[in-house]
């Protein structure tokens, strides 16, 4: 896995992916000073949070398209450079406004690093190890987010919020000029040979024959459509988490910011572990439950593990002592990210090589829909009802809904479905 400069792909994406969270996750750990700074509504932070998505969203799918035609190493490049630059820039904003068009720019920009990051481990690696390295290369997006609080936290109380932003930004871009002096698109010699045939067997299986099949083929079927919506469930319980949980710990728990700071860490490690953790199980029962077929393990991991996540936030919401909302949060963070490879490894296992930056992208596009609808529905919950108790109910029925619909929906892909 880690032989013949793959283990540089792994360390270069697994550092994409923890800029990321920590450019994310900045916006949440400073919301209560630049609430306070702007005069804002939680209404209005909420629709704040959203509007990343509008841009992120769309990206995921154009950006998915353009690793297909560019190559996931210039996509990913140009990526970092723009998603850095504006956040950086939201120290300019002045007001609500201007918070939206940045928010908005900033989320373009982040919106291709899954796609290009699925892309880039097809490149790279054969079927019955990409569960593993997705799992890995994105596990550090919530390390992103378990540093970003002690960062954002510590330099916004001596410095102010708008330094945090600023030192994010550079870091962005000095990752972008490394990657594009290091990084190769695709293996070369025997790995490249590897590669080659385990792409075409997985062509093959689908279709039963070695032809190419079109984009659209893909975008019609329920596999595709039912595993968005589990994403979509999963992006509605992550992006209540990562926008809203600290201001529920200051809001709700009536935390300090400091406290708050450290306390948001928990959720995140145990994030990593799973994210890191949950490809390999699925990769360990493709190998286990190889006659059952390769989707049995990924569904078996995704089922059973978005299903305890939904538990664990819904119970979140009622339960009345602090340390034990933030244990279970904790815990449907842990179970949420073990199921965080499979999405990826789903479009892997029944897409041709030639599509699945663009599947990939358009399954990404529907599931962050949740970022625009979820951080503006909890605002206004929380400023109609005074409490978050419906907001977790609410991400925990929906994940329970997406649990079922993957047992009913998601099979494997035939040329004549």
């Amino acid at each position: 896995m880690f032989s013949q400069g793959k283990g540089m792909i792994i360390l270069f994406l697994f550092l994409a992916g923890v800029i990321n969270y920590l450019d994310r996750s900045a916006l949440s750990i400073a919301a209560p000073f630049i609430k306070e700074d702007l005069s804002l509504t939680a209404t209005e932070m909420g629709i704040i949070f959203s509007s990343f998505s509008v841009g992120y969203a769309i990206f995921n799918f154009l950006g998915g398209v353009a690793s297909d035609r560019y190559g996931a190493k210039l996509t990913l490049f140009v990526a970092m450079i723009v998603w850095s630059l504006f956040s950086g820039a939201l120290v300019l904003a002045v007001g609500f406004v201007s918070m939206i068009v940045i928010r908005v720019l900033f989320g373009m920009g982040e919106g291709p690093l899954s796609a290009t990051i699925s892309k880039m481990v097809n490149n790279w690696f054969p079927q019955n190890q990409r569960a593993s390295v997705i799992g890995l290369t994105n596990s550090g997006t919530p390390l992103g987010g378990a540093i970003s609080g002690p960062i954002v936290g510590f330099i916004a109380i001596a410095y102010g919020w708008k330094v945090s932003f600023i030192a994010i930004a550079i870091i962005g871009i000095i990752w972008a000029i490394f990657w594009w002096k290091y990084v190769k698109e695709r293996p070369e010699g025997a790995a490249s040979q590897a590669i080659a045939e385990s792409a075409a067997a997985v062509e093959n299986a689908p279709a039963g024959a070695p032809e190419k099949l079109r984009l659209t083929f893909y975008l019609k079927q329920k596999t595709v459509l039912f595993t968005a919506f589990a994403f979509f469930a999963y992006n509605y319980i992550l992006f209540f988490f990562l926008t809203w949980f600290p201001s529920f710990l200051i809001d709700a728990r009536g935390l300090s910011v400091q406290e708050m700071s450290i306390i948001t860490v928990i959720p995140w490690v145990l994030g990593f572990v799973g994210l890191a953790l949950g490809g390999f199980v699925s990769d360990f029962f493709l190998k286990r439950f190889v006659n059952k077929g390769v989707l049995f393990s990924r569904k078996l991991v995704l089922v059973t593990c978005l299903f305890m996540s939904a538990v664990c936030i819904g119970f979140a919401g009622v339960i009345t002592t602090t340390a034990g909302a933030v244990a279970l949060v904790a815990l449907s963070v842990f179970f949420l990210y073990l199921t965080g490879a499979i999405y990826w490894a789903i479009i892997n296992d029944v897409v041709d090589r030639n599509n699945v930056g663009s599947v990939g992208g358009f399954m990404h596009f529907l599931a962050n829909t949740a970022g625009i609808i979820g951080p503006t529905l909890t605002g206004y919950i929380v400023d109609t009802s005074g409490t978050y108790t419906a907001a977790f109910l609410l991400a925990g029925a929906l994940a329970v809904c997406a649990s079922l619909a993957v047992i009913r929906f998601v099979r494997p892909i035939f040329k004549s479905a």
